[in-house]
């Protein structure tokens, strides 16, 4: 049975299959490839949930990575498929945490992280989040001990 969470939609997937161009000469994928499926799984959480980056930025505000955090738990490989979820952690005024786990078919962890993303204007000055995108960005349990 799916979590509360998950049930309400605010645990957001995206299937990814591993391509041979994300793996290194030992056959497994490179640690810097995880940083891109982070953010394509954090793209995709605020598109599903109403709130897009394009719409954001054409607003006047941007959200940046002020700091991320992975924890790698063991190797993905080449075709391998691998589920991204992604849930909003902690949403403050001015900055936005995001939790993420990437499990491998078997629902294993693969790795877990965190992004916490600042909120800019548009001359990338710190700023607050405007209120609707706030309303968007709902807070959660984190479904897996990150």
């Amino acid at each position: 049975m799916a979590a509360p969470s998950e049930r309400a939609g605010l645990v957001s997937e995206v299937l990814h299959r591993v391509n041979y161009s994300e793996t290194d000469q030992m056959g497994v994928v490179y640690h810097a490839r995880y940083a891109v499926w982070l953010d394509v799984a954090r793209t995709e959480h605020l598109r599903r949930g109403g709130l897009s980056y394009r719409e954001l930025e054409a607003s006047g505000f941007r959200l940046v990575v002020g700091e991320l955090v992975i924890r790698y738990r063991r190797s993905a490989r080449f075709d391998d498929v691998v589920r991204t979820r992604c849930w909003v952690r902690e949403r403050l005024s001015r900055r936005v945490t995001f939790g993420y786990a990437v499990e491998s078919a078997d629902g294993a962890l693969v790795a877990t992280a965190t992004t916490a993303m600042l909120v800019l204007d548009a001359a990338m000055r710190p700023a607050r989040l405007p209120d609707a995108a706030a309303a968007l960005l709902v807070p959660v349990s984190d479904p897996v001990r990150l």
